[in-house]
């Protein structure tokens, strides 16, 4: 009966505002998800913490809804020729080893401080792994807009073209997205930092799209492809073990993943319109939006917590609709420019397609 209790007290009521919110988030969650590969989670799990679900209830609940919405994603865009399934499955198997590695210092972390710790730990999370790899991507984009690069063909990075000559025995294997063997010693460590990622923050793409990209020298089309490969493997995973300890919210799981299912096919699609530069400024604006939301909330979890005393309650609340306001922002801005992008695209292909039955006439 205890545990029982426990259990319930890390979810959170649903009214109908809550419910039409996560909906709402969700379908941007997967409409971002479908068109950079990430999962998205790098706004839903931020999106469900604004209306105060637990961050270990957000990331477990997260991760059961990513396998299934990650499987349409990749069956997607796999139609597509996008997908490097051996690359994915293989990157996939040492993720699952970060994600239960993850998981476990997770627990030990909720355990110990309780939700304000874990939301601590969580927040304290996204700001740093947005910040580094959102300022990279960003330095990325600015340098290739400052040359005039944007859509010219993405070219393998020196250290992409380096590993291309380190030779392994009998741990060489080919992949079909770099027409080039690896070594698969060298994805271990990408896996597994993806999946202990995933468990953390229920973001491994951020880990595992741009390694993919910089590291390995796949495209960026393809490289957000295959990480849905990945984030399906992942999720199945880090759902079991979460679920184990009665963490995984299934009412937050179905909402955002009924949301996703819509979403994901939507940013599929647009992939086919743009040019991969676009899919970087996707990326950047996104995680650079969140990261402020996020470290907006890290003052106020630090006055749970007794370490901060000097805010007021006014303060803080203040602070917390600040963070919620830049998260709508950040999903609005996110969902603009894919919208965008997909529709100039579709109103490109109808012009192209009535020339053709002009010429035809």
């Amino acid at each position: 009966m205890h545990d029982v209790i426990n259990e319930s007290a890390n979810f959170i009521d649903l009214g109908t505002m809550q419910i039409v919110y996560l909906f709402v988030v969700g379908f941007i969650g997967g409409l971002v998800s479908g068109f950079i590969g990430s999962g998205g989670a790098f706004v839903l799990t931020p999106g469900m913490m604004s209306i105060g679900v637990p961050a270990l209830v957000a990331v477990a609940s997260n991760m059961c809804h990513k396998f299934p919405k990650a499987l349409v994603g990749s069956i997607k865009r796999y139609r597509y020729g996008q997908v490097d399934v051996k690359l994915g499955l293989i990157i996939g198997v040492s993720a699952e080893a970060g994600v239960l590695y993850g998981a476990s210092i997770q627990q030990r972390i909720k355990d110990s401080f309780g939700d304000a710790g874990s939301n601590l730990y969580v927040s304290v999370a996204f700001v740093l792994v947005l910040g580094i790899v959102g300022g990279i991507i960003l330095k990325d984009v600015l340098k290739s807009m400052k040359a005039g690069t944007q859509d010219t063909e993405e070219k393998p990075t020196k250290i992409a073209l380096w590993l291309r000559t380190v030779n392994i025995p009998g741990t060489m294997v080919y992949f079909k997205s770099i027409d080039a063997k690896i070594s698969i010693l060298f994805t271990l460590p990408l896996g597994f930092a993806t999946g202990m990622l995933a468990a953390t923050i229920a973001v491994g793409g951020f880990v595992g799209v741009p390694s993919m990209m910089y590291i390995l020298g796949v495209p960026g089309l393809i490289a957000s492809a295959t990480e849905l490969v990945i984030a399906f493997v992942m999720g199945m995973g880090g759902s079991f073990k979460y679920a184990l300890h009665g963490l995984v919210d299934i009412r937050l799981a179905m909402i955002i993943l009924g949301g996703s299912l819509f979403g994901i096919q939507l940013g599929a699609i647009g992939t086919t319109y743009v040019k991969p530069f676009m899919i970087k400024v996707v990326m950047a604006s996104i995680m650079l939006i969140v990261l402020v939301s996020r470290a907006i909330m890290i003052p106020v979890y630090l006055a749970k917590l007794k370490v901060i005393t000097s805010l007021s309650e006014s303060v803080l609340k203040i602070m917390s609709n600040t963070s919620f306001a830049i998260m709508i922002l950040a999903l609005l801005i996110g969902a603009f420019i894919i919208l965008k992008a997909l529709w100039s695209g579709l109103r490109a292909e109808r012009t192209l397609s009535m020339r053709k039955e002009l010429k035809k006439a």
